[in-house]
């Protein structure tokens, strides 16, 4: 039997993997792609947010057909000693609707979700059960795991979509409120308004180990939503534990995850926020990016991935540093006062931090004056060494 021919296979389909598809056929329509995903659907249970001042032009052309959550008012942040609103306006995309999007722009033959892929190579995928698809180019964006080359903590939370009894009386996002109890982490509930009676509420916190207790969580969820006066039914729930990068050896973990001739992209190549998790704006730009170049030269993508890494893990290195203070604060209980601090800052700062693109003065002030932790401090800590990224650790 002839093997399938394709002239790009992209594995994951994620967040990362699906815009990149979208962004290569918007590019190169005549390029034949695949889109491989062995869950049934793409976008996996989650959602992405962010702020509309974190897209260029391009970035928000290419977000545009996603049926998205939109608050044109501002959004706000809750502490035990400042509450302030900002005027930045706020989205949000939800996996179900990244799905029906990626199903009704992409061609029908891309669409391959249901297809696990037991292997891959720079010449093409093999799907479970044997089946063999060639490809000029193989983007490995399947998710990425815990790492002994990494070190760092963990963010992990638990969403619910409740639809309320009433109107819930909410009229914008609350991107923190940190008013909540800090139980040994740096804990926030996170709110936005999806229409007058609908909601989502999620329970947040940065951990020092990666266990995940969803029934505390909903406790959590239940407690905070009764004390709003907000009683109604449950209509969707998402669940999540991420890795807040502090530091390791990059090489070595890109290497460890590396196939030769397969370009290694999204989260598992190491493009993310390693502070916030705010990865759509990075995202968004990656997709851009491999959809210009496979234009230009598409068997140089590989090669062009790994540059854009290197570059992309210099430029963040200052957020790892941020990360790295707020692990190793002397009590978890206080942590939230760094945040605190922070949101204390001009606004037009708050919004490149959370794009990553923070300027040299960006990051004077927000260590300089009388920071939680002390700038020498923070050197030092720069210096030392962190515990890996390892399921079941406690670094």
């Amino acid at each position: 039997m002839q093997a399938e021919k394709i002239d790009i296979a992209i594995v994951g389909g994620g967040l990362a993997g699906g815009l990149t598809a979208l962004a290569i056929n918007r590019a190169c329509p005549m390029l034949p792609i695949g889109l491989f995903e062995a869950g049934q659907s793409f976008g996996g249970n989650h959602r992405w947010s962010w702020f509309e001042g974190d897209l260029d032009e391009a970035g928000t052309a290419l977000m545009e057909p996603f049926e998205k959550a939109q608050w044109p008012g501002g959004n706000e942040v809750r502490f035990p000693s400042h509450t302030r609103r900002l005027s930045s306006d706020y989205r949000s995309l939800d996996s179900r609707s990244f799905d029906a999007a990626l199903r009704r722009l992409l061609p029908q033959e891309a669409i391959r979700t249901g297809s696990k892929v037991m292997g891959l190579d720079a010449q093409g995928v093999t799907l479970e059960g044997g089946k063999r698809v060639k490809a000029r180019l193989v983007i490995d964006c399947r998710d990425a795991g815990p790492s002994e080359h990494l070190t760092g903590g963990w963010q992990i939370f638990l969403g619910q979509q409740l639809r309320s009894e009433k109107p819930h009386g909410i009229d914008r996002p609350i991107i923190m409120d940190a008013t909540v109890d800090q139980p040994g982490a740096y804990r926030f509930v996170y709110v936005l308004p999806l229409g007058p009676d609908e909601v989502f509420i999620e329970d947040t916190y940065y951990a020092n180990s990666p266990v995940l207790d969803e029934k505390l969580l909903r406790g959590r969820i239940a407690h905070y939503a009764a004390a709003q006066g907000w009683e109604g039914q449950l209509v969707h729930e998402e669940t999540g534990v991420l890795p807040v990068i502090t530091g390791g050896d990059f090489a070595a973990y890109r290497a460890s995850l590396a196939t030769k001739g397969v370009a290694l992209s999204g989260a598992r190549g190491g493009f993310v926020h390693p502070l916030t998790s705010y990865t759509l704006p990075i995202a968004v730009e990656n997709a851009l990016a491999i959809a210009a170049q496979a234009s230009d030269n598409l068997e140089s993508l590989p090669e062009f991935l790994e540059g854009r890494a290197e570059m992309h893990w210099r430029r963040t290195a200052y957020y790892r540093m941020l990360g790295k203070m707020l692990f190793d604060a002397a009590e978890p209980s206080e942590r939230y006062r760094i945040f605190e601090r922070f949101y204390r800052l001009p606004e037009p700062l708050i919004e490149r931090f959370y794009a990553a693109r923070s300027t040299p003065l960006d990051k004077l002030r927000i260590l300089t004056g009388k920071p939680p932790v002390a700038v020498g401090r923070a050197v030092k800590a720069l210096l030392g060494k962190g515990a890996p990224l390892v399921q079941g650790t406690n670094p």
